[in-house]
């Protein structure tokens, strides 16, 4: 959104003539759509990502218009990673990283609680180091 406002001030800037009716339409367009990015886009990313963790596997689902689901059973969990970016560290969240010997990569889970990213990633190691699995 702020390239899209730094570009319109730039074109009101440069053109001698501001404002014209135009740049007024481009302007409320702009806000009207991004208005409703910010209003939809948190709703709809919370109804289509999910997890969730059993004894017996780990289960994701993410995407927006191409959905994908995934299951790793726990027998076949090889590691489990958490990483936190500065932006995330700056808001209190972290992402956890569940590598398998999957062709597909690991399962990614982001944007959760710093606390529950680290209980998650206990829990995820307590249940590969006490299952006989040999995760591959």
């Amino acid at each position: 959104m702020m390239s899209i406002l730094a570009a319109q001030g730039i074109w009101w800037w440069r053109d001698p003539a501001s404002p014209q009716p135009l740049q007024w339409w481009v302007l409320a367009a702009t806000v009207v759509t991004e208005t409703a990015y910010l209003v939809v886009m948190p709703q709809w990313r919370y109804r289509v990502h999910r997890w969730e963790v059993t004894p017996e596997a780990v289960y994701t689902q993410t995407g927006w218009f191409n959905q994908e689901r995934r299951i790793a059973p726990i027998v076949r969990i090889q590691t489990v990673d958490l990483a936190r970016g500065p932006v995330a560290q700056l808001l209190g969240l972290a992402s956890v990283r569940v590598t398998t010997a999957s062709s597909a990569g690991p399962l990614r889970i982001h944007g959760l609680d710093h606390a529950l990213a680290v209980s998650l990633v206990e829990q995820l190691t307590e249940l590969t180091v006490s299952d006989p699995g040999d995760a591959t």
